[in-house]
């Protein structure tokens, strides 16, 4: 793919109207634009960067039901750009990991259980505040779709000590996702979160919002109470 053709495909992204995007982009053959897309997850553009996460999703999709093996490749890209031999960082790897698998139920199943080994510390630990902010993302993204394989995976029992982060955004999204996965266990936690007056940038069902991480611990309390 050319450098105009990159530059057209970083100055779509950049649109407000994301369905747009998403439908135009997948008129294109995968292979054309999941280069891009991923080179696009390092943009200083936050627009830009959670359209990349949010297309990303779809396309992918549709190249696993196309060729499975292909997506995988996909897929393990981005775990190697979270594995310290790669040299990088992985920026926003959690992310559109958890948007693919939200989009696609076979990726999901043979590649969820990596999610949550990046919270475990015999697992793949992410130590990175930055990257663990990425990761209670995906997860939460996951948790929207396909809470039912978390839960499978034991991913809530991970998720609590999370509420404790010196990170404002990782605590308040580890909130909203244990609030989508009904976990009872966090209530306490929650609770003592309530009064967190922290602000969080949150990109939620593909729209910017501010939240406090009292708001989002309050949320996900009440998501929790509404299956008791």
């Amino acid at each position: 793919m050319g450098i105009q053709e990159k530059r057209r495909i970083s100055k779509l992204l950049g649109s407000s109207d994301i369905e747009a995007v998403i439908q135009e982009l997948r008129q294109l053959p995968p292979a054309r634009v999941i280069n891009p897309l991923i080179g696009s997850l390092c943009s200083n553009d936050e627009t830009v960067r959670w359209h990349a996460i949010t297309t990303l999703g779809p396309v992918v999709a549709a190249l696993a039901d196309r060729d499975m093996e292909a997506a995988r490749v996909v897929m393990r890209r981005f775990m190697w750009s979270l594995n310290d031999e790669s040299g990088g960082i992985g920026w926003g790897a959690p992310e559109a990991m958890g948007e693919i698998m939200a989009c696609h139920d076979g990726l999901a199943r043979e590649y969820g259980h990596i999610l949550v080994a990046y919270m475990r510390e015999d697992g793949f630990f992410l130590e990175l505040e930055m990257l663990q902010r990425g990761l209670m993302w995906g997860l939460g993204r996951l948790a929207q779709a396909r809470a039912s394989l978390l839960l499978e995976r034991k991913a809530a029992t991970y998720l609590l000590p999370y509420l404790q982060s010196a990170d404002a955004v990782v605590r308040g999204l580890a909130a909203w996702t244990l609030g989508l996965l009904h976990e009872k266990e966090a209530v306490p936690g929650l609770e003592h979160l309530l009064p967190d007056p922290a602000q969080v940038r949150h990109y939620l069902n593909r729209t910017f919002v501010n939240k406090t991480v009292g708001s989002l611990a309050e949320k996900a309390l009440a998501n929790i109470k509404k299956e008791a």
